[in-house]
């Protein structure tokens, strides 16, 4: 399954902005389905996560509160809201399939799509 993300943009602190994935190819899945992010000169990170049926979320103790994951299966489409955004949210993000480790550490289950790039004015 290929995933792309879209909607990123430039944003003042404390703004909002809403990010889409979206899948091609064989797209059924069973997987959950989520973001990282990579800033300039830093690791890409692990943002949030919904499994497949959208029940259960997960976030980074860095984004909780703020940011929303959801999924519609129906159309394919993992959604990102972020809410009180502020400067060292700016990074690519990505989204991808993935799962969790023993340790409850999130990994992709594949290559990283396009990411969009946040960019987060201060």
């Amino acid at each position: 399954v290929q995933l792309q993300a879209f909607g990123g943009g430039l944003v003042q602190a404390g703004g909002s902005l809403r990010l889409s994935c979206a899948a091609s190819g064989l797209t059924f899945s069973d997987y959950a389905r989520g973001w990282f992010r990579q800033a300039p000169g830093k690791a890409r990170e692990f943002v949030a996560a919904v499994d497949w049926r959208g029940s259960t979320t997960y976030y980074a103790d860095s984004v909780k509160g703020r940011f929303t994951i959801s999924r519609d299966n129906a159309k394919n489409t993992v959604y990102l809201q972020m809410n009180s955004l502020k400067p060292e949210d700016t990074a690519t993000y990505y989204c991808t399939e993935l799962d969790f480790d023993g340790s409850g550490t999130a990994f992709p289950l594949g290559p990283f799509g396009q990411g969009t790039l946040v960019t987060v004015s201060s």
